[in-house]
């Protein structure tokens, strides 16, 4: 399989049309899908008609993305594509506008191929949890995907689409990237537009791209990324360019917290210790250090999550949009419509996010949540004004069968132990594929606050280092 800086430089050259590129991609999907169920919707005449505009009206300049296909989780807007976050309560309800990261795309040349499969409305860490059944491991179509991100991630494995979009709320790009081995990063809250994103947990919601490379996953964050007014958290912070990602890294520490590991499989835990060697060897500084407030980091998340997720799910009612159960009077449309088109998981957040905020116990769960996760954010800035990045591993466990459903804290909340804490703290982080057996073992780079920069020079050393590409 190409990457997608090989992709685009076969069309530069003149080697591919655009055309040929995005029918390869689409006779892909069609091979795989009826396995893996990457994709909930898949728009091939439109990806084929723009195709062939773009190959009638090359300009001389190529813009960076001129005809990459791009596969987009339906948590996202499109304009004239179904939106359903893998729920039944929305389907059939056709986006009216592009979310700002899809416009980014289409001015910068990219085709998008379709929706993605994913955790109804983003919650969950296997892909189970959508109405139109799970995305399957790309490795082993019996295992979890991963989630929510699970069709993102299973599609750019298989070679349904070179890179992707997720959305990362607690885990969901970086958790399904590793199940998968692929890179996938999340961003700094406020780096990318959330103009478009379905929200979850507006306070932790954060968009960002999947792809084989690091190079791959750059290439797309520096297009994507940037201020943007329709979006009241978008930083207003400039952006590098691409060429400033690709430079070697430089003299940098970095931050490893031991007391940490004893979460993870033993083999996710000699997969990090190699990689913490080839550092040493390479000339970095390994500072072990103690993460502030880590282990704080599940319960606090449930928390803060579900009171956000009970309020922007407020607005599923049956009255403007989306399914409608059939009922004699307004109180018991409201009640079927959400007990009908709501799945258990969505349920449960709801009902632990209402509690959560309720009278009586806002105090004791919400806010006592809110003040952990602000000092969280103060000790991890402490951190990073010693260290340049923290490394940690990107999962404590490999995927497990699809329908084993494992206790929830015991495995499939636990798969998320060591991604939450970026999104508590706002930090950038990017998980990379080291090696490993069956399934890959996979690290994972936090950073300041904007420096997503430091974390793809350093990523790409080490994706370098142990992959073959």
């Amino acid at each position: 399989m190409k990457t997608a800086l090989e992709i685009l430089d076969a069309i530069r050259r003149g080697e591919a049309t655009v055309y040929e590129v995005v029918s390869t991609f689409l006779e892909t999907i069609e091979e795989k899908e009826s396995i893996h169920n990457a994709f909930i919707n898949i728009y091939p005449e439109e990806a084929l008609e723009r195709a062939v505009r773009l190959d009638e009206e090359r300009p001389e300049h190529l813009p960076p993305l001129y005809g990459l296909p791009v596969a987009v989780k339906d948590n996202i807007a499109v304009r004239g594509m179904e939106l359903t976050c893998a729920s039944r309560i929305l389907l059939g309800f056709e986006s009216p506008y592009s979310a700002t990261v899809v416009k980014r795309l289409e001015r910068a040349g990219a085709i998008i191929l379709g929706k993605t499969n994913m955790d109804e409305f983003a919650m969950g860490s296997t892909n189970e949890n959508s109405y139109f059944g799970p995305a399957r491991n790309a490795i082993d179509p019996d295992y979890v995907a991963g989630g929510s991100s699970g069709g993102s991630a299973v599609a750019v494995a298989l070679g349904e689409a070179p890179v992707s979009l997720g959305s990362d709320t607690g885990g969901s790009i970086r958790q399904p990237a590793a199940f998968n081995g692929i890179v996938g990063l999340k961003p700094t809250y406020g780096r990318i537009s959330r103009y478009g994103l379905v929200s979850f947990a507006s306070s932790l919601d954060q968009i960002g791209p999947m792809g084989r490379t690091v190079e791959d996953v750059a290439l797309v964050y520096s297009v994507i990324a940037g201020y943007d007014p329709k979006d009241s958290t978008s930083a207003d912070v400039p952006v590098e360019p691409f060429s400033e990602y690709l430079n070697d890294p430089q003299d940098m520490t970095i931050g490893v917290d031991m007391g940490i590991l004893g979460e993870a499989d033993e083999e996710i835990v000699r997969g990090f210790y190699e990689v913490i060697a080839f550092l040493r060897s390479e000339g970095y500084r390994i500072r072990e250090v103690e993460i502030p407030y880590f282990r704080y980091s599940v319960p606090v998340y449930h928390i803060v999550a579900s009171s956000e997720a009970s309020s922007n799910l407020a607005r599923y009612d049956g009255v403007r949009y989306g399914y409608r159960a059939e009922a004699e009077h307004l109180e018991e449309m409201y009640y079927r419509t959400r007990t009908e088109g709501f799945g258990q998981e969505v349920k449960r957040r709801i009902l632990v996010g209402t509690f959560s905020l309720s009278y009586g116990y806002k105090n004791e769960y919400y806010l006592r949540a809110s003040r952990i996760r602000r000092l969280m954010k103060e000790g991890v800035l402490g951190l990073l004004d010693e260290v340049d990045v923290i490394l940690v591993p990107s999962v404590p466990v490999f995927p497990w069968k699809i329908g084993e459903h494992p206790d929830l804290i015991g495995k499939v909340y636990k798969a998320d132990y060591y991604t939450i804490f970026a999104n508590l703290t706002g930090i950038p982080a990017l998980s990379i594929p080291v090696g490993g057996g069956k399934f890959p073992v996979s690290v994972q780079l936090m950073g300041r606050h904007f420096d997503e920069k430091s974390l793809f020079r350093l990523g790409r050393r080490i994706f370098h280092a142990f992959n073959i590409i």
